[in-house]
């Protein structure tokens, strides 16, 4: 089963002191490494900061847009892994050796795999990342 793991906290790595950040980079270079060595690994990435976010709304058939973050709050989302696991159990172990799991938090969300999905072409190949 895939997994998103959204990786939530109040501070990203661009408002970290230089060597705070290249810390935290380090980590997650290891647990990335981590996982693809063990096959859990479908993708991901750092996202920018929340200020260079756009949000989108259709509204009578117009775009309406607004910067930031689609919600307010303190933490921001900073980035995501895309992870293969046998169940939630098991995704939920590797999100929490997510190095932001000890600053903020991760949401952990099964991709669907309906027929409906599928049909779409939405589905990640089985042998991303692998």
């Amino acid at each position: 089963m895939k997994f998103l793991c959204l990786i939530c906290a109040e501070k990203v790595m661009e408002d970290m002191p230089e060597a705070d950040a290249e810390a935290h980079f380090q980590e997650y270079l290891e647990f990335t490494e981590r996982i693809k060595a063990n096959g859990n690994f479908a993708g991901g990435n750092r996202l920018k900061p929340s200020s260079t976010a756009v949000t989108v709304r259709m509204r009578d058939g117009k775009a309406l847009t607004s910067d930031g973050p689609f919600a307010e709050t303190k933490e921001q989302v900073g980035g995501y892994y895309l992870i293969e696991a046998t169940g939630q159990e098991e995704a939920v172990q590797i999100a929490s050796q997510i190095p932001g799991a000890r600053y903020g938090c991760v949401e952990v969300r099964p991709i669907a795999d309906d027929p409906q999905t599928l049909t779409l072409g939405l589905d990640v190949p089985h042998s991303l990342g692998k």
